[in-house]
C-alpha cells in the first residue's frame, strides 16, 4: 500500500519591517511643528484681542452691542458697534448678491463655452484683477465710480423708491450701496478663479455621456459641472466674502463715516468695522480707551470671520452631494 507523502509546509521568511528614514521624521515633525504654530498664533491673537477688548468694554459707559455712538477718547468713553456691525454685514451681502452669480457666470464661459484662444488671456486678466491693491481700487471707486453712479441712484429712486430701502434724496454716492458695489467688482476675481479652477476639474465622461444622450450644453453644466462643483463655489464663495468682511483702504477711502443708520441704503454714511478702524487709528490717543476700543471691535471682526468659515464648512460637511468625489 503506498503511502502518499504529505506536503511540508513551507515557511516565508517574515520580511522586517522597513525602518523609518530620517527624512520622513524630519518631514512629520516639520509639518505637525507648522501645524502648531498656526494654532497658536492664531491663540496669540485671540488672547491678546480679548485681554484688551475687556480693559475697554469694562470702562465704555454705554452699551458695547447697541450704542450708536463712538467716543471712546474721553474721560468718560462711551463706544459701540451697532453701526459698525450693521454696515459691515450689509455691504458684505449685498456684494455676496452681486458677485456669486456673475463669477460663476465668468468661470463656466471661460471653462466650458470660450475657445482657448479666448480663454487663456480672459483667465489671465480676471486673475489679473484679484492682484491688484485695494487702495486702488478705492481711488478708481473715490474718482470715478462715486460720480457716475448718480444716474443709477436716480433711476433706482424713481422705480424702487417706494420700498424705503432705496430712496434717494441726492448727494454724493458714499453709501453702503456704493461700497457694496466696490466689494463685489473687487471679490470677482477671488470667486471666479477658483471656481473656473473646479469646474474644469469636472469628469470629462460624464460631460461626453449626458452629450451623447443628447443633452445640450446647458443642460451637461446643469446636471454634471455645477453639482460637481458646488463645495468648490461655496468655498470660493467664503473665501470672498472674507475679504468683504475686512476690507479697510477701499472702504476707508469711498464711504463717508457717521453713526447713524439710514433708512435707505443709498444715503450717505454708515461704517465697517476695518474702515472705522483705520480711520480712527490716529485719533486714539493717550486719553480714554481709545485703541483698546477699536481693538475691541477688532475683536468682533475677528470671530466674525470665524463664524463665516466655520460655517462653511459645516456646510460642505454635512451635505455629502456636495463632494465631488461622488460625482
Amino acid at each position: 500500500m503506498d503511502v502518499i507523502p504529505t506536503a511540508v509546509p513551507r515557511t516565508v521568511p517574515r520580511k522586517s519591517a522597513s525602518p523609518v528614514r530620517i527624512g520622513d521624521r524630519v518631514f512629520l515633525a516639520l509639518s505637525r511643528g507648522s501645524g502648531i504654530l498656526l494654532l497658536v498664533i492664531m491663540a496669540a491673537i485671540a488672547a491678546f484681542l480679548a485681554v484688551r477688548a475687556s480693559h475697554a468694554i469694562s470702562a465704555n459707559q454705554g452699551n458695547f452691542f447697541t450704542t450708536f455712538e463712538w467716543d471712546p477718547n474721553t474721560d468718560h468713553p462711551v463706544f459701540g458697534i451697532a453701526v459698525l456691525a450693521f454696515g459691515t454685514v450689509v455691504s458684505s451681502l449685498i456684494a455676496m448678491v452681486i458677485a456669486v452669480p456673475v463669477a460663476i457666470g465668468i468661470a463656466l464661459f471661460i471653462s466650458h463655452y470660450a475657445s482657448r484662444r479666448l480663454a487663456s488671456p480672459l483667465g489671465y486678466v480676471i486673475d489679473l484683477l484679484a492682484a491688484v491693491p485695494s487702495i486702488v481700487y478705492g481711488l478708481w471707486g473715490a474718482l470715478f465710480l462715486v460720480p457716475h453712479l448718480t444716474g443709477l441712484y436716480t433711476w433706482l429712486d424713481t422705480y424702487l423708491g417706494w420700498t424705503g430701502v432705496l430712496s434717494y434724496q441726492g448727494g454724493a454716492a458714499r453709501s453702503l450701496f456704493t461700497i457694496s458695489i466696490l466689494l463685489a467688482i473687487m471679490i470677482l476675481p477671488i470667486i471666479t478663479s477658483v471656481s473656473r479652477e473646479v469646474f474644469l476639474q469636472a469628469p470629462k465622461m460624464h460631460e461626453e455621456a449626458a452629450l451623447a444622450l443628447g443633452a445640450t450644453r446647458w443642460e451637461v453644466i446643469r446636471m454634471s459641472v455645477l453639482p460637481f462643483g458646488r463645495s468648490g463655489v461655496i468655498s470660493a464663495s467664503m473665501l470672498g466674502l472674507g475679504r468683504a468682511l475686512g476690507e479697510t483702504m477701499a472702504v476707508a477711502t469711498v464711504l463717508s463715516p457717521s453713526f447713524d443708520i439710514g433708512k435707505s441704503l443709498l444715503d450717505p454714511g454708515g461704517g465697517t468695522f476695518a474702515q472705522n478702524i483705520a480711520s480712527s487709528f490716529k485719533e486714539a490717543g493717550v486719553i480714554g480707551v481709545g485703541k483698546d476700543a477699536l481693538i475691541a471691535s477688532g475683536l468682533v471682526l475677528f470671530v466674525l470671520t470665524l463664524l463665516v468659515n466655520g460655517a462653511a464648512r459645516l456646510i460642505i460637511a454635512r451635505r455629502k452631494e456636495y463632494s465631488g468625489a461622488s460625482a
